[in-house]
C-alpha cells in the first residue's frame, strides 16, 4: 500500500543547473560548487552531480564525511574539504583523492603523517586569515608556508591552492572587501617568494562572484546563489533581480481544518488570539522538521492561491495558520511553506507577492535564507525534478 508523504522538499535540479550556468557566465574563472550541509538542504549527491553536469569544475564541502559520501556515490570530480579537525581520518581523505584545507601548522603535521604512512602525496589548500578572523592562519602564515614548502619538497604534500573567505562580500562597495583582497594578494606573494607555486587562488563566494570580478582569481566558490537564493536581499536584491531561480519548494499536508470563534487562544502559551470567527488549519510539519519555532505571522503557507499566515507558536510537529472564514481548504490539501511553482519550466521565479519564500520566512524569524533551507530535517522527504 502506497501513501503520500506528510511533508516534501521538492528540488528542481534543472533550476540549479541554470543557476550554475548563469553564474559561470558572469565569472572569469571556473567554479567550485559548494554542497556542504546536505547541499544547503537540497540533497548532497543529487546536487553535486547536477552542478558538475552544469559546468562546475570542483565540489566543496565542509566535512570530510561529506566528501567521503560523494566518493562512495562515485562522484569523481575534484573535492575540497575545509573543516577537518586534526583528529579526522586524513588517511581516508588521501586514499580517496580528497583535497584538504590546511589552516594551521598542527593540521599540516597530521596530514603529513597520514601521507607518509601511505607513501602518497596529499593535496592541500593553505588557508590564510585575511580579516574574517575565523578560519585560516594569521600570525602563523609564514611558518605554515615554510613548513608546507619543506613537506612539498619531501613529496608528502602538493600545495594545490591558497584560499581565504570574505566576511562582507554581500555588501557591495564595502571597503573591508578591498582590504581582504589586498591581504590575500600579499599572502600569495609571500608564498610564491617562499617557493610555492599554487595552481589555484580562490577567495570569491557567491556574492563576490556576482559583485566583484577583481576577486575571481583562479576559482570562484558558488554557494547560496547556486540554489537560486540571494546572498542578501537587502543589499543585493532578490533572486529575481539577480537572475536566479529558487530550486526548493517545501510543502506539507493540511492535517485538520476547523471553525473557531473570535478570541480563541491559539497554540502553546496562548500567545496568539483569533480576531474574528474564522477557520484554522493545522499544518503537519514543525520545528522537528526545521520550521523555526520563532516564526511570526509574516510567514505562513499557500493553499490554492491564498496565502494564510501563521497564528501562534510553531510546535514540534505542526503549526497553525489562519485560513479565513470563507476558506474552502480541506484536510489532505498541500500547504506550500516555500514556493508554489514546481519546476522551473512552469515559471522562472517566484516572489513574496505570490507565495512565501525562503526570504520571507527568514524575515519572519530574524535570520537569513541560508538557515531556513539548511535546517530542513531528514523527516522531510526530498523529491527531485530534472
Amino acid at each position: 500500500m502506497s501513501t503520500e508523504n506528510r511533508a516534501e522538499a521538492i528540488i528542481d535540479l534543472s533550476a540549479i543547473e541554470k543557476n550554475v550556468k548563469h553564474l559561470l557566465a558572469q565569472s572569469s574563472a571556473p567554479a567550485l560548487a559548494v554542497v556542504k550541509a546536505n547541499a544547503y538542504g537540497h540533497g548532497l549527491v543529487a546536487v553535486a552531480r547536477t552542478a558538475v553536469k552544469a559546468g562546475a569544475s570542483w565540489l566543496g564541502v565542509a566535512l570530510l564525511e561529506e566528501a567521503l559520501t560523494l566518493r562512495a556515490a562515485r562522484v569523481s570530480a575534484p573535492i575540497l574539504a575545509w573543516l577537518t579537525p586534526i583528529s579526522d581520518d586524513f588517511v581516508a581523505a588521501i586514499k580517496n583523492n580528497i583535497d584538504l584545507a590546511i589552516p594551521s601548522v598542527s593540521h599540516l603535521e597530521q596530514v603529513i603523517k597520514a601521507a607518509q604512512s601511505l607513501q602518497l602525496t596529499a593535496r592541500v589548500h593553505l588557508e590564510v586569515d585575511t580579516g574574517m578572523t575565523r578560519g585560516g592562519a594569521l600570525y602563523e602564515w609564514k611558518e605554515l608556508v615554510a613548513e608546507s614548502k619543506k613537506a612539498e619538497m619531501s613529496g608528502a604534500i602538493k600545495v594545490i591552492g591558497v584560499w581565504s573567505h570574505f566576511a562582507r562580500a554581500d555588501e557591495p562597495g564595502q571597503e573591508f572587501n578591498e582590504l581582504q583582497r589586498n591581504n590575500f594578494e600579499k599572502a600569495i606573494e609571500f608564498a610564491k617568494q617562499s617557493g610555492l607555486n599554487p595552481e589555484l587562488r580562490h577567495l570569491s563566494n557567491s556574492a563576490a562572484t556576482i559583485n566583484d570580478s577583481k576577486s575571481n582569481f583562479d576559482l570562484v566558490r558558488l554557494g547560496i546563489a547556486m540554489y537560486g537564493l540571494s546572498p542578501d536581499v537587502k543589499t543585493m536584491g532578490s533572486s529575481e533581480k539577480l537572475g536566479l531561480i529558487p530550486a526548493l519548494t517545501l510543502r506539507a499536508k493540511l492535517h485538520l481544518v476547523k471553525e473557531v470563534p473570535a478570541s480563541s487562544k491559539v497554540g502553546y502559551g496562548g500567545t496568539a488570539e483569533t480576531q474574528s470567527d474564522t477557520k484554522i488549519g493545522v499544518i503537519s510539519i514543525g520545528y522537528a522538521d526545521g520550521v523555526p519555532r520563532n516564526a511570526d505571522s509574516s510567514a505562513g503557507v499557500l493553499i490554492g492561491n491564498k496565502m494564510s499566515p501563521i497564528i501562534g507558536r510553531v510546535s514540534m510537529d505542526q503549526f497553525v495558520v489562519d485560513l479565513g472564514k470563507e476558506s474552502q481548504a480541506r484536510a489532505g490539501d498541500w500547504a506550500y511553506l516555500i514556493g508554489g511553482v514546481i519546476g522551473s519550466d512552469k515559471g522562472d521565479s517566484y516572489t513574496s507577492d505570490t507565495c512565501y519564500t525562503a526570504d520571507s520566512w527568514a524575515g519572519a524569524c530574524g535570520t537569513i535564507n541560508y538557515e531556513i533551507v539548511t535546517r530542513i530535517g531528514p523527516r522531510v522527504k526530498r523529491i527531485y525534478l530534472d
